[in-house]
């Protein structure tokens, strides 16, 4: 296509541009040729061989011709060609450069040429790139960050074109690692109740400490669910904590024994004896409480051994001991 260029851009596209500036006059008659020379001359200057490369100069004069022929410039149908693609356009660049060549080049046949593909594939690739940070840019908070990310664009294209520094860049890929880290929980920890209710999927992923968001948007269940399973764990504190007050009770009531209406009288000479006992050992309170626990003596029994002992003696004679 070329063999000696310092330019930017293929000696064919830089050709376009020369001719996209001409007046029909440039092309009429004499005008032709000179317009050929100083059009050589001036891609000479710009690091392109052309007036001395057989090759290039005859690259030349086909673009000419074709100039003349269709009557305006190949960059107005091509920029506009480019200029008209979407991001739906260019998912698939190498597609995406066969139909535009193929369209631009129904009035242009050798821009059909093969040579020209990687340049114009170049092109497209360069364009979807644009429309990608065009579409990011758009794009509130952080999202323009993260779709890029979602391309695989590279991170320095990233901060070079969203204009973001790497600790913003840093801060946005963390909170991502993140997200996948709790969507991947969630996940491992549906698996326990797959194919339950969404209120015990739910009610699982409650007492595995996961978020309600992420409930939401990693366990696909709706806020409703959320609500309806902390409404039944409720209900199941509830009943559980009323079941264990009754075993506390129970356990109470079994430790401090029967109450004094409940003794019988064999039983209650038997308990007194042994109060009896216990207080020539001691008078605290503290020592008798514990001895008669040891005992298994009932609390009530308790209750007169340490604030009305004398009672005892009238009790046991009653109860005929």
């Amino acid at each position: 296509m070329m063999t000696t260029n310092t330019g930017t851009e293929p000696l064919w596209l830089a050709i376009e541009r020369k001719l996209q500036g001409l007046a029909a006059n440039d092309l009429a008659g004499e005008n032709k040729e000179r317009t050929v020379q100083r059009l050589a001359g001036e891609l000479d200057e710009a690091g392109y061989n052309v007036s001395r490369h057989g090759g290039n100069m005859l690259q030349m004069r086909w673009a000419v011709d074709a100039r003349a022929s269709v009557g305006r410039p190949f960059m107005q149908d091509f920029e506009k060609a480019v200029q008209d693609l979407t991001l739906d356009d260019v998912i698939d660049p190498l597609a995406a450069t066969v139909k535009l060549t193929r369209d631009v080049g129904e009035a242009w046949p050798r821009f059909k040429d093969g040579d020209r593909q990687r340049d114009v594939l170049a092109i497209v690739e360069a364009t979807k790139l644009d429309l990608m940070v065009a579409k990011a840019q758009g794009m509130e908070g952080n999202l323009g960050i993260r779709y890029m990310l979602s391309e695989g664009l590279p991170h320095d294209t990233i901060l070079d074109r969203l204009s973001i520094s790497q600790e913003k860049l840093d801060e946005v890929i963390a909170a991502i690692a993140a997200e996948d880290a709790a969507k991947a929980k969630v996940t491992e920890l549906l698996k326990a109740v797959a194919g339950q209710s969404d209120i015990d999927k739910a009610k699982h992923l409650i007492t595995n400490d996961i978020p309600e968001a992420q409930i939401v948007a990693y366990g696909g269940l709706t806020p409703d669910s959320i609500d309806d399973a902390k409404e039944a764990m409720a209900a199941e504190i509830a009943e559980k904590e009323r079941l264990a007050a009754e075993e506390a009770a129970r356990k109470k009531a079994e430790a401090e024994g029967p109450a004094l209406g409940d003794i019988e009288d064999d039983d209650m000479v038997e308990y007194i004896e042994s109060i009896q006992e216990i207080l020539e050992f001691s008078d605290q309170a503290e020592e008798i409480r514990q001895m008669c626990e040891q005992s298994s003596i009932p609390k009530a029994l308790v209750d007169i051994a340490v604030s009305d002992p004398d009672k005892l003696e009238e009790m046991l004679e009653k109860a005929g001991g």
